[in-house]
């Protein structure tokens, strides 16, 4: 007999939502943190957290705030991390959640039972037994690093945007960021106030965004048009609120909008400008310290953060169970193990927007599936549904690491609710004997 029905592996955004829709529903869990607080990456100075001094969330304070604990209107519409932190403080202890969750533990090992169920030994020695496993870890904790490295050695200090934390890490020195995502960005921008010398150097184009357009922190297109048409719609606007890249120096992106994670920044392109950060393309080599570029240019440099992204990995997990190589973790709805009935996966997402809405409203289905009222489709349709979400985002995105699980936020969760309806449609079904719909 298991000791619980569930257990949940960690207490961040994605997590501390699980435990509440479990609570909800009257199901029996425990949930692990191997922090000594909640909130993942976002409780700065965590472990778990790569969150910097000045971070702030690039989505809209209304568009990142759970259904069920709107943030407060006193809020920034872009928070800094520290209000993040206390909302989500407020979040667990408004719902009773933080008595329910046990810090300072973390999950060494899961194994799964020949007859179903899992087999998790604990960071203090105890094992433990679950029906079902919860996994609501992150995919911010396991750093990329360039694949393959870049030839040659360099004499000064390599280090991944994961580590970086405040200024002092990059005053006075000559510094190359490399990347063009949303931490290169403010890496550079950072950079760019306290060190000699910033560059910026990317292998490929991106649209930056503002995060205010035409006055308004989001803007509204339709998430029922197409979105070849909301793309159309966007990048004209954009056009007119910023103009072409190119004109700041960045490379021209390769792909269109929405066709790749946003990068969004008020002040990227005013440094631009301003001449504090030069534009490089990709490295080419590095000797000593000097960094030198395919266009055959080079600059003295001393410090070199790498903004490359990170790797999905789960340490608790032989590769036997699960690997997710080159991060393809395929998942139905982008939630449930095709092969195991007792294996949930809460806020594996890249979204356009925010991760909160996500995880909770997969959160409400978890609670559902483990109550009876969600059923899943029959095996096959899963295998047809993931391979054709596959295809869909090889259609869409650029072919990278980075976008193997990524979703527009709003169009995930329609698609997400009107999932829901349908597997209570296969469960109720079933309980009356009937065939179940695909």
């Amino acid at each position: 007999m298991s000791d619980k029905a569930v257990c949940v592996v960690g207490a961040g955004s994605s997590g501390m939502t699980a435990v509440k829709a479990l609570q909800d529903a009257g199901i029996g869990f425990d949930c692990f943190e191997r922090t000594g607080v909640i909130g993942g990456n976002w409780a700065f100075g965590s472990p778990a957290s790569a969150a910097y001094r000045t971070l702030h969330i690039n989505s809209y304070r209304k568009d990142m705030a759970y259904a069920d604990y709107p943030m407060p209107k006193t809020m920034s519409d872009f928070p800094h991390h520290l209000e993040i932190a206390e909302y989500f403080n407020a979040y667990v202890d408004h719902f009773g959640l933080r008595e329910k969750i046990t810090f300072d533990t973390s999950v060494e090992h899961a194994e799964p039972l020949e007859d179903g169920g899992w087999r998790v030994t604990l960071s203090d020695g105890r094992v433990r037994t679950y029906d079902t496993l919860v996994v609501a870890s992150g995919h911010h904790s396991d750093a990329r690093w360039p694949e393959p490295p870049f030839p040659g050695h360099f004499d000064g200090l390599q280090m991944h945007a994961h580590d970086y934390r405040d200024l002092a890490q990059l005053e006075g020195h000559d510094v190359v960021v490399v990347g063009i995502g949303n931490s290169a960005m403010d890496i550079a921008v950072e950079s760019s106030y306290v060190a000699r010398h910033t560059y910026l150097s990317s292998r490929r184009g991106a649209y930056v965004i503002p995060k205010y357009i035409l006055g308004r922190p989001a803007l509204p297109i339709p998430i029922w048009l197409p979105w070849q048409i909301r793309q159309r719609l966007f990048q004209w606007v954009l056009r007119l609120a910023v103009g072409p890249v190119e004109r700041y120096g960045l490379p021209r992106p390769e792909h269109g909008i929405l066709q790749a994670h946003p990068t969004v920044s008020d002040t990227i392109l005013s440094r631009l400008t301003h001449g504090a950060i030069v534009p490089k393309p990709n490295i080419a080599e590095l000797a000593g310290h000097e960094v030198r570029f395919v266009d055959g240019s080079a600059v003295e440099a001393d410090v070199v953060v790498y903004c490359t992204g990170y790797k999905i990995t789960f340490p608790y997990f032989s590769e036997q169970v699960l690997a997710a190589k080159d991060n393809d973790l395929q998942l139905y709805a982008r939630m449930f193990a095709p092969d195991r009935s007792d294996l949930v996966f809460i806020g594996f997402v890249q979204p356009w927007g925010s991760i909160m809405p996500v995880a909770e409203a997969q959160s409400k289905v978890l609670a559902d599936y483990l109550t009876g009222r969600y059923a899943l489709p029959s095996p096959p349709a899963m295998a047809r549904a993931i391979a054709a979400q596959k295809a869909a985002l090889a259609r869409r995105y650029v072919a990278s690491k980075r976008h193997t699980i990524q979703i527009d936020m709003p169009v995930y969760l329609r698609d997400l609710a009107r999932e829901r309806s349908a597997g209570q449609r296969r469960a109720a079904h079933s309980s009356r004997g009937l065939p179940v719909p695909g």
